[in-house]
């Protein structure tokens, strides 16, 4: 069933609905018309044998003054009077002289009015049905039957079953393609997104599925696909211009490389000058391997894979490690470097990335900023909040919102040789622990970035 197509399954389906339907409709008709046919037989034969008693009672003539009244109707009707014990008083030409009551049914009788059905006889063709009911007269009692044919009943019900058994498979007929039409226009709209969907390439994610005019299930269907290829269509052009920009600083430093060691080989020279390539050639390396560290760190944060080893960490630890790392190079840049307000504060984390973290937003005041780069943290509710500021120009007011973007950097970086992934790496970092970053400018000057990672 799994294997029929949707359209040839509804229509089925429909199909064996309606005809639980029409076969349901058919029995009750069918029944309730032989119920209705059967309560105006027994009502006709209760008045009936009402006036064969006020007959029997009159007179005892019996039935013979009744053959020229509307009473009794020749080939349909009959009646027989009876004495208790069976014999038979007077009865209406057809049936003979011959009682229709058995000995057992005489005593039914007797007692109060009941209803027999007989076929087979004498002058009757079908099946009749018979009501007898007790006669009190002056000297005794008289057992009055008055039966009816059931041929007219029988025939108005098999008109009926033949009426059903055809029109019913054709009203099943006809429902059912009217079903198949009914589903075929439905997933009409369905087909069209098919095809559509089917057309759309890497090569064209503008397009988008056609949404029916109804508003039903079908159109918010159509919406939330192209809601999803407007997704699709986003994160594609992120990857292009992330693959565009990976390429581009993988290039500079492989062609740096490249050059300096194609320069050893031309030009030979003396041991200081190849150890000299040689140093530069492992800065290059360094760079190149940093740059990979970077980009699968920034590529497992997207994927929601960034592994965190989670504890309990002072902050002071990590601003420790963090100034010791810095130490040489801003007593050599004449930058000095501050740290404050890490007393008494602790927040829940992964150690290494949040010393990777820090690391970055300082080399990022160190290079970029000037005067005084300062570390301190605060306490903002149930979070701590990791600040690095500097007294430098500060961002571009333009480059704030894109200062967390990977490879955004603002124009004096580039000419500094940053890879644009530092920033990056520091939001995918506060991200995995559920925290949030960061940056402004300082009134005073300078720029205050800032990462805030929940309290332990």
């Amino acid at each position: 069933m799994s294997r029929v197509p949707i359209r040839l399954r509804v229509t089925l389906v429909f199909a064996a609905a309606m005809a639980f339907v029409l076969a349901a409709i058919g029995l009750f008709l069918y029944f309730r018309l032989e119920a209705q046919l059967d309560e105006s037989i027994d009502n006709g034969l209760r008045s009936r044998a009402g006036e064969v008693a006020a007959l029997a009672r009159a007179s005892d003539t019996g039935l013979r003054r009744s053959h020229k009244t509307s009473l009794i109707e020749q080939d349909e009707s009959f009646a027989q009077v009876l004495t208790k014990e069976g014999r038979l008083i007077d009865s209406t030409p057809q049936l003979g002289s011959q009682p229709v009551l058995s000995a057992s049914e005489l005593a039914k009788a007797g007692v109060s009015p009941a209803s027999f059905e007989r076929s087979g006889l004498p002058g009757i063709e079908a099946t009749a049905r018979l009501l007898a009911a007790p006669i009190e007269i002056r000297n005794g009692g008289l057992i009055a039957v008055v039966g009816s044919s059931l041929g007219d009943r029988n025939e108005a019900l098999d008109n009926l079953a033949a009426l059903l058994l055809i029109g019913g498979p054709v009203a099943l007929l006809l429902a059912s393609l009217g079903g198949y039409w009914a589903a075929g226009s439905a997933l009409r709209p369905v087909e069209a997104m098919r095809r559509q969907a089917a057309a759309i390439s890497a090569s064209g994610p503008e397009e988008r599925l056609p949404v029916p005019p109804a508003k039903d299930e079908l159109r918010r269907l159509g919406q939330t696909l192209n809601e999803m290829l407007d997704r699709i269509d986003v994160t594609l052009a992120r990857e292009r211009r992330f693959v565009d920009d990976a390429s581009h600083e993988l290039r500079t430093p492989l062609t740096l490389h490249k050059t300096e060691l194609e320069l050893a080989l031309r030009h030979g020279g003396s041991e200081k000058e190849l150890r000299a390539t040689l140093v530069s050639g492992l800065e290059e390396v360094d760079r190149l391997v940093q740059l990979a560290e970077d980009l699968l760190v920034v590529a497992r944060s997207e994927e929601g894979g960034l592994a965190l080893a989670l504890e309990s960490i002072p902050v002071a630890d990590l601003f420790t490690v963090v100034a010791e790392r810095f130490q040489i190079r801003a007593s050599e840049s004449g930058k000095p470097f501050v740290v404050d307000g890490a007393a008494g504060l602790a927040l829940e984390g992964d150690r290494l990335r949040l010393e990777q973290a820090l690391t970055s937003m300082v080399d990022n005041a160190m290079r970029y900023g000037e005067g005084e780069v300062r570390i301190w943290a605060a306490e903002n509710g149930n979070q701590v909040e990791l600040h690095v500021g500097d007294r430098g120009k500060g961002f571009p007011p333009e480059f704030i919102a894109h200062a967390f973007e990977r490879f955004s950097r603002a124009d004096v970086a580039r000419s500094r040789g940053g890879s644009g992934l530092g920033l990056a790496i520091v939001e995918a970092i506060a991200l995995a622990h559920g925290g949030r970053v960061g940056a402004a400018n300082d009134p005073g000057g300078g720029a205050n970035v800032w990462i805030e990672i929940p309290a332990a």
